[in-house]
């Protein structure tokens, strides 16, 4: 019969059970086997990574040349400052970038240069992102009948006024 002691090193309850409380979580193979070649992805010796290089690699843009766009056009910000696309990143930078009438904020929890598998990409940072809207409450505004013809500027003006285009009057009699 084994004793006390023995039942601590082996991790199992007297009755044969594995103990609950040295139990490690499982992990699936796969997504370990992608964490460890994000590792491998990963700039060698603190070499520093570029923004847009990393904003694509971590999923948030779909093309390298798109991170690079939205860097140019001041729609990506780290830190709170606009940065070019060739900005070196660093673990614990906030990264706030503005896209499609939404901002994702995340803070980098590990560089990578290479894109990985979306699981992976999870992993690479922390989602500080404010919940997206509902689609319900994203109305399409200004579509038009088809074949109703050209709009009128008055159409136009309305259609401005509906995306909120135009925030106000522009000329000082109010017209």
């Amino acid at each position: 019969m084994p004793s006390e002691d023995d039942e601590e090193k082996s991790g199992s309850t007297a009755d044969g059970q594995p103990d609950a409380t040295n139990a490690e979580p499982a992990v699936d193979a796969k997504i370990a086997a992608a964490v460890a070649a994000a590792e491998a992805a990963g700039p060698a010796g603190g070499e520093p990574v570029r923004i847009d290089s990393w904003i694509w690699a971590v999923r948030l843009v779909k093309t390298r040349s798109l991170g690079a766009a939205a860097c140019k056009g001041g729609h990506v910000r780290v830190n709170g400052q606009n940065v070019k696309p060739a900005h070196s990143l660093r673990v614990g930078d906030e990264v706030r970038l503005r896209q499609e009438n939404r901002e994702r904020i995340v803070i980098v929890k590990r560089l990578i240069r290479k894109r990985v598998g979306a699981p992976v990409a999870v992993q690479c940072y922390v989602d500080n992102s404010p919940p997206p809207p509902p689609r319900e409450a994203v109305a399409p505004a200004g579509i038009r009948d088809r074949g109703t013809g050209r709009p009128t500027k008055r159409d136009r003006r309305e259609l401005e006024r509906l995306r909120g285009l135009m925030s106000g009057p522009k000329r000082p009699d109010g017209r």
